[in-house]
């Protein structure tokens, strides 16, 4: 199993807005280090989207078209 935890973040794009579970490897400190590791995409499970009571299991979001993201 992977060392390391999981962080709720709350994710706005222009599109959408994204709450779901961001994990941080044992290696990085906070959700900052993962967002800036080289790379195009993040992964997030447990998603909802625009707070719908839907849950989608895995999403990847394009880190380009973040224009927010903070810990819920």
């Amino acid at each position: 199993m992977n060392e390391g935890y999981h962080v709720r973040v709350k994710v706005r794009t222009l599109h959408a807005t994204y709450t779901g579970d961001l994990f941080i490897p044992a290696k990085r400190n906070r959700f900052s280090d993962v967002i800036n590791e080289p790379g195009s995409f993040i992964n997030m499970t447990d998603v909802r989207i625009d707070g719908s009571s839907e849950r989608i299991k895995h999403l990847s979001l394009n880190k380009y078209l973040i224009e927010s993201i903070r810990n819920v």
